[in-house]
């Protein structure tokens, strides 16, 4: 049986092999992205362009609409009328990428775990949680089974599944990517998952035009010591570790203590009085889970008021952000999640295990990126005594999308904690011939 440690780079591979890499994402789509629950349809693979991405296979989160199936926001069934095509399909078959399927989410994108009963498996162990609500797009690509997947980001689902299966995953700057022919929130994103920077660089210049060189920029980072203060040691070490290789690229990198606590309890309020308002109709729907109109129909006890002051308060609060957080830096740097990937049994609200604390820890770093609408990349940092993947998050300027994607390729030029195969898919592509190293 072949050795197999690494999936390549998109960006590496020579136009033959591209070729034979979409045939082999079609093949795995039906295998690996089955039986991890990760897909919900395979769609033929069309390529009708050629650009810059070339016939690159990837596949858009269930609420995106692709103008070939109904998208069913994570439901049993499509759960409103039909939405039109969204520009971000369009751009990406223009560029010449190859939609070949859906990636499952979570109901109404509404549960950060990416845990659902009979619901999508993390492919470095079924026994944890995947991370939501992308969650189908980050195993995909996690798995080999595409080179990139949209997704969407509300208050972390890109950059929780990036972290939680060990791939690269931006979340953009607000309004950069549209969100027509989405299902989205006020404080909602479209974004990009693959496993390295390079090829997210590559479909971010594709889609936006824009490019970062930090030839006459030295990038300087800023740690959020209070978040690293408040993580589970062992994730603490991890991202301390990575930043440390991102000094070794030239990276000036200080700290500074405090964390936006108010941006963060604005950013939860929004949320879940947006989604409670969006959703009404669905909270007395048997369709639906019992438990998530449950935790919808408490978004309804918010007063219009009190969600109009958080709104409000966003200006003021990401001016001092950037000031005092940032101040002449050029990105703040802190770990995705505060705690390890937990298992299924610690979000199972049926399970003697449940811990409700560990639902509102997940996003307790990414919420308040999402209230300000500011960029933010999250890389693998390296893996912990359990072999999970952990991640990094890097938060940009208004509209410096480009230049995290290219200090992401700096950190990745020095490591290899994004290409590797995760354990739990091993044997599953142990046997390919080409196209893993």
């Amino acid at each position: 049986m072949k050795s197999v440690s690494r999936f390549p780079d998109w960006c590496s591979l020579s136009e033959s092999d591209r070729v034979a890499a979409l045939a082999q994402s079609r093949r795995r789509l039906a295998g690996i992205g089955r039986r991890l629950h990760a897909v919900e349809q395979i769609l033929p693979a069309d390529v009708s362009n050629r650009g810059p991405l070339d016939g690159m296979p990837y596949a858009a989160k269930d609420m995106i609409a692709t103008g070939k199936i109904e998208p069913s926001w994570g439901c049993s069934e499509p759960m409103a009328a039909a939405l039109p095509r969204a520009s971000v399909i369009d751009r990406m078959e223009q560029a010449g990428a190859c939609l070949i399927g859906t990636a499952a989410m979570t109901e109404l994108a509404y549960e950060p775990s990416g845990f659902v009963r009979g619901g999508a498996l993390n492919p470095w162990c079924p026994d944890a949680i995947p991370g939501g609500s992308s969650s189908g797009s980050a195993i995909l690509v996690a798995s080999g089974v595409c080179f990139a997947a949209l997704g969407s980001d509300t208050g972390g689902s890109i950059r929780i599944p990036a972290h939680c299966c060990g791939v690269t995953g931006l979340k953009p700057s607000y309004g950069r990517i549209s969100l027509d022919g989405t299902m989205a929130l006020s404080l909602d994103t479209i974004g990009i998952i693959t496993r390295s920077a390079a090829e997210l660089a590559l479909i971010w210049r594709s889609n936006t035009g824009e490019r970062a060189s930090l030839v006459t920029e030295k990038p300087s980072g800023t740690m959020l010591a209070d978040a690293f203060g408040a993580c589970d040691p062992e994730i603490s070490e991890i991202c301390r570790s990575a930043i440390d290789v991102l000094a070794e690229t030239g990276m000036s990198i200080d700290a500074r203590s405090g964390f936006p606590e108010q941006a963060d309890q604005n950013a939860l309020l929004v949320l879940q009085a947006e989604a409670a308002r969006q959703h009404s109709e669905l909270i007395d729907d048997p369709r639906i889970d019992p438990t998530l109109r449950k935790r919808l129909s408490k978004g309804l006890t918010i007063s219009d008021q009190s969600l109009g002051l958080a709104l409000d308060a966003r200006g003021v609060l990401r001016g001092d952000f950037l000031s005092r957080y940032l101040g002449e830096a050029t990105v703040a740097l802190l770990p995705v999640m505060p705690i390890r990937t937990p298992g299924v049994e610690d979000v199972d609200t049926g399970s003697a295990n449940f811990n409700p604390r560990v639902l509102y820890a997940l996003s307790r770093f990414t919420r308040f990126v999402n209230y300000f609408g500011l960029p933010a990349l999250a890389v693998p940092a390296g893996f912990d005594s359990r072999g999970m993947p952990v991640g990094l998050q890097i938060i940009g300027r208004p509209g410096s999308d480009a230049l995290l994607l290219e200090i992401g390729v700096r950190l990745q030029a020095r490591t290899d904690w994004h290409g590797r195969v995760p354990t739990a898919i091993m044997s599953d592509v142990a046997g390919e011939q080409g196209l893993i190293g």
